[in-house]
């Protein structure tokens, strides 16, 4: 795999401006009056920062490759080194924490005013950090500890500034995230014992291809960076946190924990399955595909059955990453290509429904369908802002969510036609979650209330989330040139029988 250097440490700098600006909120009390404006003032450093990066040292052209590349001795002792890198889903990844996170300050602007609230920022600045630590580590051990120092934030974010039921929501993702963490430290645990040990035991780019593992071996090592990655997504059946959390956290929260940080769990499928473990995805393949038809369809019919509007979007993504883990493992270039894109466009449209949802509840003090009717009469500007990202979610054409679906189903269909049939009755059952949804709340008598529509900074959130959405429907082609060839590199293709498998991956055998 090629690695491009760059002569300014531009990942680093990302990473410590919005975790040293977080730290700084938080102990530094006479900020905390400006905490708002501090934290999206940072936050618009930090995507201007990115923008730059990617402007001036990322080559298009070699997007398969990793760039922005750094590295730095840490623990030489056992091989461990902090080493940052993007390929081209690295850096649509990034776009995507770092345009979403101002999105999210702004929209909870009125919601976190107080003085005593101004935490809720820091902690979204220390999130922020994280989010581009992951999505940019290239040393496995550096990812792990940033796999787990991620539920520090989430965490206080969702207990401290939650719902009625914080409490519990947190501590269930807490137990999820802490049992998935373990698990996958035993599998960096093994891949360091497996590995050729030196000064970089960790670093993907020099491991991919060299552990000295048996079939046997690397099962187990793939199950344990898996499993952690299942939950994370999350699938069925290790799902069941999603719709707690999302219910009760606040609905800028449920937008970077499910329209980001959830991504993680298929970024790192994508990341370190597919280049270390190939012989093994190959193998598990027929099962994580089945796994991942279930969560498509159990996704969407619990979506259809909730009444609580949070919990109707977590589990509408449930059944959104069922989609993407299909492609991944499906065997296609396209359709992994698509899985990426549907990455960015399922960040996007949940990002917009759960905010959304958030402006509906401030005016009708309710999260629940059943207590609303009519509302459109009222408000017509939050009804069709709902209604545009919803279809969005749902693959309308035209907008974001159309092209990814398209390319994961023809992609899977050409090598495993009968998963694609089963997962294209989630497309129909999509429809069913989005529609009448919109139907209950917003059509029928004008209701007796007296609300105001959404305001200049609310338009303005969804204002930038249409945009985006309409841009990825209408021409994802600057993306898909992005991810394209990261999906050619990270496809496994069998090119021998079952039951002596050989895998092909980015060009070499195993």
């Amino acid at each position: 795999m090629n690695i491009i250097e760059t002569s300014a440490p531009w990942l680093t700098i990302l990473v410590a401006i919005p975790f040293i600006s977080g730290i700084v909120l938080w102990l530094v009390k006479p900020l905390r009056a400006f905490a708002r404006q501090f934290s999206l003032a940072i936050s618009i450093l930090v995507f201007a920062g990115f923008v730059t990066a990617f402007a001036t040292s990322f080559d298009l052209a070699q997007a398969g490759s990793t760039q922005l590349y750094e590295t730095y001795a840490w623990i030489p002792q056992i091989g461990v080194t902090i080493t940052w890198g993007i390929n081209g889903m690295g850096a649509v990844m990034l776009a995507l924490a770092t345009v979403l996170v101002p999105v999210v300050i702004l929209a909870e602007w009125n919601d976190f005013e107080s003085t005593q609230d101004s935490g809720y920022f820091a902690w979204v600045l220390v999130l922020e950090a994280i989010m581009i630590g992951l999505f940019s580590a290239r040393d496995i051990f550096l990812f792990y500890v940033f796999f787990e120092a991620l539920i520090i934030p989430v965490y206080f974010m969702i207990g401290r500034y939650g719902g009625a039921q914080r409490t519990r929501a947190a501590m269930k993702f807490l137990l999820f995230s802490l049992a998935g963490g373990l698990i996958m430290l035993a599998g960096v645990i093994a891949v360091y014992a497996y590995g050729s040990g030196g000064p970089r035991a960790f670093v993907l780019d020099d491991i991919a291809g060299t552990l000295r593992l048996t079939d046997t071996s690397e099962m187990w090592i793939f199950m344990s960076f898996f499993i952690a990655f299942a939950i994370k997504a999350p699938m069925w059946p290790v799902h069941t946190w999603l719709p707690d959390t999302a219910q009760q956290a606040s609905p800028g929260t449920s937008t970077l924990l499910v329209g980001i940080l959830d991504k993680l769990g298929t970024f790192g499928m994508i990341a370190i399955c597919l280049p270390l473990f190939s012989h093994a995805v190959l193998v598990a393949a027929p099962v994580v595909i089945t796994l991942a038809v279930i969560s498509i369809i159990w996704g969407a019919l619990m979506a259809i059955s909730s009444d609580n509007m949070l919990r109707l979007v977590a589990y509408t993504s449930v059944s959104h990453f069922g989609f993407i883990v299909m492609g991944i493992f499906s065997g296609s270039a396209l359709a992994l290509s698509g899985s990426i894109l549907y990455m960015v466009a399922h960040g996007i449209g949940t990002a917009g429904l759960f905010l959304v949802i958030g402006f509906l509840e401030r005016r009708g003090k309710s999260y629940l369908i059943s207590d609303y009717g009519g509302w459109q009469r009222v408000t017509p500007v939050l009804a069709g802002s709902f209604l545009i990202t919803g279809l969005a979610t749902i693959a309308l054409p035209g907008l974001s969510g159309f092209i990814p679906e398209y390319l994961v189903l023809m992609g899977t269909y050409s090598l495993r036609p009968y998963a694609a049939i089963v997962a294209a009755i989630g497309v129909v059952l999509a429809s069913l979650y989005i529609l009448l949804p919109y139907q209950r709340a917003f059509t029928g008598p004008k209701p007796h209330v007296d609300v105001p529509d959404l305001g200049g900074r609310e338009k303005t959130v969804m204002g930038v989330l249409i945009a985006v959405m309409l841009g990825l429907g209408f021409y994802p082609a600057p993306i898909l040139d992005l991810v394209t060839p990261v999906a050619e590199n990270s496809t496994i293709i069998a090119v021998s029988t079952p039951d002596n498998a050989q895998v092909s991956i980015e060009g070499s055998t195993k």
